[in-house]
């Protein structure tokens, strides 16, 4: 490569990622023009430059795309693939398919053979394995997922993974084995490894750290290793494959050394068997995108050290990252590649024009002061992308880093090159699994002693900023010793004084969370928390509750409206894992909690709002469940917020004199259904903003066209959890309502952000 294009060429990608992401108007004839006047004036570089640009963001529109179309929503589908990951967990099953065929079974539908990958659910499905071939009969909706603010985007996972849409298996007609996996290494090495008599543990572990199966990992062994901040540890990265590459360096110059001893530092074959190496054990891991991009950079990496015609490091690591993007344009949004070349710049930094440590002293002393180093800017981009800190971390990595690297990987591989010497490799693999039952003792004490910490959403910007900012200060070199340790003391107060995120007195903050086809609404005034229903419980047993914040927390009150799934699903979940003052419900209908009755006229302040119950009338003598539900007012100023839960027309018409006039925003009736949300009432509400709470495609159609036009004549700005996800307003503070998942029809809208909202 000419010297000065890698930087060039990992902007143009980066750019290409750019466009493709959110394309601008004109795009394609703006780079027309670039590339004819590059080619106008000669310049071959900067056409390959804007050619560059042009296949990243194509690859990335046509990805986005290739996506199930609306018009294909719950169709039955007929698809023919190769399975890739199978994951049993009881009566469900959840695959990954490689799409080779698909057709709709119904005539004049469109065709779906764009789709490349799906992910779906069988229930109660025979024996599959991953690597076979069947023929499926499918319902699917294109990749939705939760939007809540500080929480997992599964919507940015199913896009980074490729995969076009989400659904189910049907089963008429059942499904078929249409041809058996295919023998490959991987697959026959996991095979070995089951026939083994190796204790659990060890089995996994081997099979995560010599093979890539992460998926052998349980849960239990995620839990500890995202609490200790070791998850890099066991999955192939650039540690494992540029350890293989080493190794196979080191034996190449040693025989070179015997074969040629003059001559033996600039042969070059010992490079080529390294890179072979590595190109083989990142094949044998099944060249996912973290094996493939770790292979990429060891690959540049031997490059650069071999030091002849080779780029300079921050050369080489631009090529690394221009190569990784190219390859894979979507690894742009997986956290893992920023994370491992933020780490191998760092080093990069730290090491560039300092001496070659000398002697095992000096290589301890570099190892220790490399991962100390390393270990406030790791602790900074994790809690960036994930929102959480291992304190643990920097200690339990300065010994598990060398554990892993200089004994456990090499006894897991060697184990496997002296698999056909029983004794030998069994006594690598019975060290293996000694050395790694340590290595989790460590680990789970360390957690014990400092366990992870999931930082309130306020606090993890000004946290990672620190961190990293500590972690420069530190390695750029040049910088006086007492200038460091007073800039890091001074650091160090940042995060000790974040602005508070509570509403201010007078104030109440209405956040109505994505759960899905439920509802939970948070309500939070100065000093005061309140939770209105707890969202759904799903048939796979997921709760959405679960996910929206940390163990732990502590609500003064939940009114759980009434027993229906949608709105009493998480009641479990949450008396289990956080701290709840008192639970209000209508009498009887929450089984299994000591709830005070919900009755209407009762009436409480808190933090200069009022509160005040609606309904149900004491006698709910021959009322459904439904029109039991709770119904709760909240007044601050001259604002009111109103939530209904699921009664019907006839409780809304009784509850007109209590209502009295306008409300500032009214949680639609039953989810937006057209037994609730009457004329008369919405009439008498008039309202400014109504929210429907509903999943994403559900098949109820909620929100009602019906109900839709009739809050459209009342002149109300209406939203819906399903397009714009979480939905925070503020009342008595002034500030604009604030989504999760703003949809691109908002962009420009008129009248405070309001547009029509139109039903399915």
């Amino acid at each position: 490569m000419p010297p000065g294009l890698a930087l060039p060429l990992a902007l143009a990608v980066l750019a290409g990622v750019g466009l493709g992401a959110d394309p601008p108007p004109g795009l394609w004839e703006g780079l027309g023009l670039a590339l004819l006047a590059a080619l106008a004036q000669r310049r071959a570089w900067a056409a390959g430059l804007v050619a560059v640009i042009a296949w990243v963001a194509a690859s990335l529109l046509l990805a986005r795309g290739a996506e199930l179309p609306d018009g294909l929503l719950g169709q039955d589908l007929a698809v023919e693939g190769r399975l890739v990951t199978v994951s049993p967990g009881g009566r469900l099953t959840r695959l990954t398919l490689e799409v080779e065929r698909c057709r709709p079974l119904v005539e004049g539908r469109r065709p779906c053979d764009r789709l490349e990958r799906i992910r779906v659910n069988a229930y109660q499905a025979p024996p599959m394995r991953a690597g076979e071939r069947w023929a499926f009969a499918v319902r699917l909706r294109p990749p939705a997922g939760l939007a809540n603010p500080g929480t997992f985007d599964y919507r940015a996972w199913l896009w980074r993974e490729g995969i076009q849409a989400t659904g189910y298996v049907r089963h008429d007609p059942a499904p078929r084995r249409l041809a058996a996996a295919p023998s490959s290494p991987r697959q026959l090495a996991l095979e070995y490894l089951d026939s083994r008599d190796l204790p659990p543990r060890t089995g996994r572990w081997l099979a995560a750290l010599t093979l890539g199966a992460g998926e052998r990992l349980t849960a239990d062994d995620w839990d500890l290793l995202n609490a200790s901040g070791t998850t890099h540890l066991m999955v192939i990265s650039g540690l494992h494959v540029g350890l293989v590459a080493a190794f196979a360096l080191l034996l190449g110059r040693g025989a070179a050394r015997l074969v040629s001893p003059g001559r033996w530092r600039l042969a070059v074959w010992p490079w080529w068997l390294a890179g072979l190496a590595a190109t083989g054990y990142a094949g044998l891991a099944g060249l996912e995108p973290p094996a493939l991009r770790a292979l990429i950079m060891t690959l540049v990496g031997l490059w650069v050290a071999s030091g002849r015609h080779a780029p300079g490091p921050w050369q080489g690591w631009w090529l690394a990252l221009a190569l990784v993007l190219l390859g894979d344009p979507r690894s742009a949004w997986r956290p893992g590649l920023w994370l491992s070349f933020v780490a191998v710049a760092l080093l990069v930094l730290i090491w560039q024009g300092r001496p070659r440590p000398r002697g095992p002293g000096g290589w301890l002393w570099a190892l220790g002061r490399s991962q100390l180093l390393l270990a406030p800017l790791m602790a900074a981009a994790v809690l960036l992308a994930f929102a959480r800190l291992a304190p643990a971390a920097p200690l339990v990595n300065l010994l598990a880093v060398p554990l892993v690297s200089s004994l456990l990987v090499p006894l897991g591989l060697l184990g496997w090159l002296l698999a056909p010497l029983p004794p030998f490799g069994t006594l690598c693999w019975w060290l293996f699994g000694r050395l790694g039952e340590a290595l989790a003792a460590l680990l789970e004490g360390a957690v014990t002693w400092l366990p992870l910490w999931i930082p309130d959403p306020e606090r993890v910007t000004p946290l990672a900023l620190t961190l990293g900012l500590a972690a420069l200060l530190w390695a750029l070199p040049g910088l006086d010793g007492r200038l460091r340790t007073l800039a890091t003391l001074l650091l160090a107060l940042v995060p000790l004084n974040p602005l508070p995120d509570t509403p201010a007195a007078g104030e109440l903050r209405v956040r109505i969370h994505d759960v899905g086809q439920g509802q939970l609404v948070e309500l939070r005034s100065a000093g005061y928390r309140l939770l209105y229903d707890t969202g759904p419980r799903f048939a796979s047993g997921f709760t959405p509750l679960e996910t929206l914040w940390p163990p732990g927390q502590r609500f003064d009150a939940v009114i759980v409206s009434h027993d229906d799934a949608d709105h009493a699903g998480g009641v479990s979940a949450l008396r289990e894992t956080h701290r709840v003052g008192r639970f209000l419900a209508p009498p009887g209908e929450v089984p299994g909690v000591a709830a005070e009755p919900c009755r209407a006229g009762r009436t409480w302040r808190r933090g200069g709002v009022r509160f005040r119950l609606l309904w149900p009338p004491p006698d709910v003598a021959g009322l459904s469940g439904n029109d039991r539900a709770c119904v709760l007012e909240a007044s601050v100023g001259g604002h009111r917020l109103l939530i209904t839960g699921d009664v019907g027309r006839r409780v809304e018409r009784a509850l007109l004199l209590e209502t009295g006039g306008p409300v500032t925003l009214l949680l639609a009736g039953h989810h937006g259904s057209a037994t609730s949300s009457g004329p008369q009432l919405v009439r008498a509400l008039a309202p400014r903003h109504v929210v429907y709470s509903a999943g994403r495609h559900n098949p109820f159609g909620h929100p009602d066209a019906g109900v839709v036009r009739r809050f459209r004549r009342a002149g109300a700005c209406q939203w819906s959890t399903a397009l714009d996800g979480a939905l925070t307003f503020t009342l008595g503070g002034g500030a604009p309502p604030r989504v999760a998942r703003p949809p691109a029809w908002r962009r420009a809208g008129v009248g405070a952000d309001c547009l029509a909202l139109e039903s399915p």
